[in-house]
């Protein structure tokens, strides 16, 4: 595609998606002297203690909680180890805190981060990871949720689903709407028990598996939604559009859902306001909120999801550097 085919928003999203991916630049923003209001907006702090104090922040003002150890760029074993460890870490402090019971604060988990794209091992090294995470949280109370990363990984990740449920039938499973094959994952998910995250996806997909335009991806995630709201698991509704909201608050009463039995999602920083406003509601609503310090690619793409944010972003250096 040429880039005098692209819209100015298309053109920005893939501009900071190919940032997420630049070594350099990445180097240079992490050594500038960027003040802890400038990052704190999307992330949780660099330990598990900053994640706790967000988290319980969080739950105060009757928020739920999912907790992702920021961590992808994993290229050998022991970093997959790691990893692990630190969800481990994670899950304990939380516990001790009082915060997992009945799901209150759960975790999220990126297969890559754990061992999935280390050779012909990977998806095994990531998935023994996997269950020791979901061990420990069934151990503190709480649940797990797998995100989803780019298409070359989905069928394997709900591979890993698949397994983790034989035991664990509770950990979530995340659709992206802007892929072609998200309907019938969502048709084929939507079972009783089954805890679903749809959201739009974040990752530069080629258009042979993709919407590539940005109508056709809210088309298809209310196509998605409907099919979750009329199945009988439960829908984690990721999105922070206003109209996307309202029709599903629409669906849900038409399908005579009550407020327990779904809920909305929004990242950490985005939207506080709308946050509170749906849990003063009654709605049940969760913030994702990443803690470590891989933030780089991690806010790259949240600015890719929605520019605006790359103001305030900016607007941080600028000032405050």
């Amino acid at each position: 595609m040429d880039l005098a085919d692209l819209n100015p928003a298309t053109l920005m999203r893939q501009t900071l998606l190919g940032m997420s991916r630049n070594d350099t630049l990445r180097d240079a923003l992490e050594r500038a002297p960027i003040t802890r209001d400038v990052v704190t907006r999307f992330i949780g702090g660099a330990t598990a203690q900053d994640a706790l104090a967000v988290a319980t922040e969080l739950v105060d003002t009757r928020r739920l909680v999912t907790v992702d150890y920021l961590g992808e760029d994993t290229v050998d074993p022991q970093m997959a180890t790691d990893t692990r460890d630190a969800y481990l870490e994670l899950l304990s402090v939380l516990s001790e805190a009082g915060l997992t019971q009945g799901g209150t604060v759960e975790v999220s988990l990126k297969l890559s981060a754990l061992g999935q794209a280390l050779g012909r091992d990977g998806n095994k090294i990531a998935l023994e990871n996997a269950r020791a995470i979901c061990q420990a949280a069934a151990n503190a109370g709480t649940t797990v949720t797998l995100d989803m990363e780019d298409h070359t990984t989905t069928d394997p990740t709900l591979l890993v689903l698949h397994e983790l449920r034989k035991d664990w039938p509770w950990v979530g499973a995340v659709l992206q709407s802007y892929l072609y094959r998200t309907e019938q994952d969502c048709r084929d998910l939507a079972y009783e028990g089954s805890r679903v995250r749809l959201c739009k996806g974040a990752y530069k997909q080629p258009e042979s598996v993709a919407y590539p335009d940005k109508q056709d991806v809210d088309r298809s995630y209310v196509r998605c939604l409907k099919i979750l709201m009329e199945g009988e698991g439960y829908p984690m509704l990721a999105t922070h559009d206003p109209r996307l909201i309202e029709i599903a608050t629409v669906l849900a009463d038409k399908a005579q859902r009550a407020p327990e039995s779904f809920e909305f999602q929004m990242l950490h920083g985005i939207r506080p306001d709308e946050q509170l406003r749906l849990a003063a509601s009654g709605a049940q609503m969760r913030v994702y909120v990443p803690y470590g310090d891989e933030w780089y690619g991690y806010l790259m793409r949240r600015m890719a999801e929605r520019p605006a944010n790359l103001g305030f972003f900016l607007r941080g250096l600028a000032t405050k550097g």
